[in-house]
This record gives structure tokens, C-alpha cells and sequence, in this order.
């Protein structure tokens, strides 16, 4: 039989993922070294018993396996009730709020709810992959906003050409950012506001590692910015912030007329989550200030140590406050796709080069704090063995 992809498969490449995985594991077999895995932002740390208890109990429940379809009320005034307490914003969780599972799957089937082929989608290069890969899924166009460095690495909308702006349909903004973590502000957000409005262009920002920040007050969300309701959306997970990873519960929130439009297009995806994780997804957001407190401690500590170890190494490292990742530059002259396989045969580091995430990430890796901080010391001790 000769079996033919459709002709769309060919937007889609391989993620590089598990080929370093693959890479790895013969260097491992080969030289019997110990490997640190920075690769993949899965998180290392177990739910909260809390979680894990309940989760357990209502699984035994005959009664949980069947079709959900939707969110379940209990879930969306979670949500709402999370938004009000952490964010100061209300959210009416019957028109507002809307369930995904986890947040790739929202991501890349958003674009097919709100682009017809052609259309250009705003999104940043580098930047998490699964934009790129909803934007090709809807026939869209990609047009790349470059990154602001004196502002902290936001997109800079003041270099989008005119008649670029004027055919956009969606900006994608996301912050903290995967993989530059660039921190928000209510000044940008307010901007980015006016800019939809006078464009009309659907604005969605991923807050998905809004739970992750080192100091001060935690990012803010984008409805923090006067008017943000009317031309935007918010989409968040459970993933990162409480580590229901595989779970597979995630969040849109925002403009009641866009909800009801990605509600049409869900309906004929899917059946709706498991009842007992969106149960547990709704209890973790009840609890949420208890849970990622000691989430904060942990990953604050590593970043620390990976930052100003890479630094006394000589790599350029991204500015950041908060995130799940580091977004360096290292100091050799070599393509980011070599080094990260360098890295692996030499000092058994797993890190994602730059380019998975766009062309402008050439001479960058993204490095994951997914590890406890003495593996991230180990790691850093390792590197400077590296031979280049």
C-alpha cells in the first residue's frame, strides 16, 4: 500500500525532543555517565498530596468514567474564583471561562476558531512552538514581531509595518515567556490593548508561568490593562504551576463572544476532561496560594544558581524575573543544533537549541528548571569541562 501524507504534514517537522533523548541515551550506554536533563519543561516536582489524595479517591467512583462534554461548573467558578482572589479581576465563569486540555491543545486549535487561510497571526520568533504549529493548522500566516532587548524582551509592536497590522487577526503575546522570559507590565499590557483596538486584532496571552516569579509582586495578567476584556483572551494551565502535567487540564478566559466561538469549534473536538481531574484542577485553584508558594521557593533557588553559574562562564543569559526556563547565549562559535548534541557527548547536558523556536534563537539554548539545584550545580561543574 502506498500510503501518502497529506500535503500539510509537510509544515510539520519532527520535534528535535526525542531525538536528543535518543542521543542520550546511547552516550549514556556508551560512556556510563550520568545525564541532567534540561531539555523539556515537564515539571519534576509531584502535586500536593492534597491533590493526589483526591484524585485517587474519586477514580475508585464508578460513577466518574462517563463523557463530561464540557467544563463542569465546580471547575469554571474555580477559575473565576482564582482570577478574583489572585488577579483582582472578575470573570463570569458561565461566559467567560471555557476548558481545554491543557493548554497546547487550546493553543493551536485557537487560530482555526478565529483564521480563515491567509490571514497573518502576530506571533515572535523565537517562541513556544505550538503557535507556529496552530497558526500552519488554520492556513494562517505567520508575520514574526521582533523582541524589544532594551525593554526586557517584549515584542515591539512599533515595528510592525502598517499594512501588516491592518491584516492581522491575532496577536499571540506570552509572559513570562517559553522560551525568553520576558516579564509583563501594566504599561505594555495598556499598549497592547490600544494597538488591538485600533487594528481590531484578537489578542491572546499565554500566562502559563504566571504562578513562576522571584521577587515581587507576580506578573500581572493582561485584564489588568483597561479594556483588555473587550479584545482578548487569557489562556493558562495546570501543567506547570501544579505540576498536573499529565493531567491535562488547562484554561481560556476572556471576551464572552470569542469563548462562545472556540465553545462551537470544542464541541466538535472533543468530549470533555476526566471528571475527577477537572475536580482536582478545581480544588488546586482553591488552594492555589498554599500550593505555589513552596513552588516559588524551589524554582527561585535553581534559577538563581543556573543564572549566575552560566554568567561566571562567560554565556549571556536573557534577563528574567520570573519562568520556567533560561534563555542563554553561549560563547562558541557553533550552530545551536551541534552544540546541544556537543553538549550531550561531552558533559551529558540535555538542552533544547535555539532554533526549535525560531530562527532568531540561532547561538541561544534554552535550559529548563526542571531539576533540583545541586543537579544544576553538577551541570554547571560539568560545563566547564566542555572542549570546543
Amino acid at each position: 500500500m502506498n500510503i501518502i501524507p497529506s500535503k500539510k504534514m509537510s509544515l510539520y517537522k519532527p520535534a528535535i525532543f526525542s531525538q536528543l533523548k535518543s542521543f542520550a541515551k546511547k552516550q549514556q550506554e556508551e560512556k556510563g555517565f550520568e545525564l541532567i536533563d534540561l531539555s523539556l519543561g515537564s515539571p519534576d516536582l509531584p502535586p500536593h498530596e492534597m491533590l493526589r489524595e483526591h484524585l485517587s479517591k474519586l477514580s475508585l467512583l464508578p460513577s466518574s468514567y462517563g463523557y463530561t462534554l464540557t467544563a463542569s461548573n465546580q471547575f469554571k467558578e474555580a477559575v473565576a474564583n482564582y482570577y478574583k482572589r489572585v488577579n483582582h479581576v472578575e470573570l463570569n465563569p458561565e461566559t467567560e471561562v471555557i476548558q481545554t486540555i491543557g493548554s497546547q491543545e487550546g493553543l493551536v486549535h485557537l487560530p482555526v476558531a478565529f483564521c480563515d487561510p491567509g490571514d497573518i497571526v502576530l506571533t515572535t520568533n523565537p517562541s513556544y512552538v505550538a503557535y507556529d504549529a496552530g497558526i500552519k493548522l488554520a492556513g494562517a500566516t505567520s508575520y514574526y514581531v521582533p523582541l524589544d532587548e532594551e525593554r526586557g524582551f517584549v515584542p515591539n509592536l512599533g515595528a510592525i509595518p502598517e499594512e501588516i497590522a491592518h491584516k492581522a487577526k491575532l496577536l499571540i503575546i506570552n509572559m513570562p515567556g517559553n522560551p525568553v522570559p520576558a516579564s509583563p507590565s501594566i504599561e505594555y499590557f495598556t499598549e497592547v490593548v490600544e494597538f488591538a483596538k485600533k487594528y481590531n486584532i484578537i489578542v491572546l496571552h499565554d500566562a502559563a508561568y504566571s504562578e513562576f516569579y522571584f521577587s515581587g509582586d507576580r506578573p500581572i495578567t493582561f485584564f489588568a490593562a483597561p479594556g483588555a476584556k473587550e479584545v482578548g483572551l487569557e489562556i493558562n494551565s495546570l501543567s506547570k504551576s501544579f505540576s498536573l502535567a499529565g493531567a491535562r487540564v488547562a484554561y481560556i478566559v476572556g471576551n464572552a463572544e470569542m469563548i462562545k466561538i472556540i465553545g462551537q469549534l470544542k464541541s466538535n473536538l472533543d468530549f470533555g476532561i476526566f471528571d475527577p481531574i477537572q475536580s482536582t484542577a478545581a480544588l488546586a485553584l482553591d488552594h492555589a496560594e498554599e500550593i505555589t508558594a513552596q513552588l516559588r521557593t524551589i524554582f527561585k533557588e535553581r534559577h538563581q544558581v543556573l543564572t549566575t553559574g552560566l554568567q561566571e562562564l562567560g554565556w549571556q543569559i536573557a534577563p528574567s524575573d520570573g519562568g520556567m526556563f533560561v534563555w542563554a547565549k553561549y560563547p562558541y562559535e557553533m550552530d545551536s543544533v551541534s552544540f546541544a548534541f556537543t553538549l550531550i557527548e561531552q558533559v551529558g547536558v540535555i538542552v533544547v537549541p535555539g532554533t526549535e523556536f525560531g530562527t532568531e534563537g540561532e547561538g541561544y539554548v534554552r535550559l529548563a528548571l526542571v531539576q533540583p539545584a545541586d543537579l544544576l550545580k553538577k551541570a554547571l561543574e560539568n560545563l566547564k569541562s566542555l572542549s570546543i
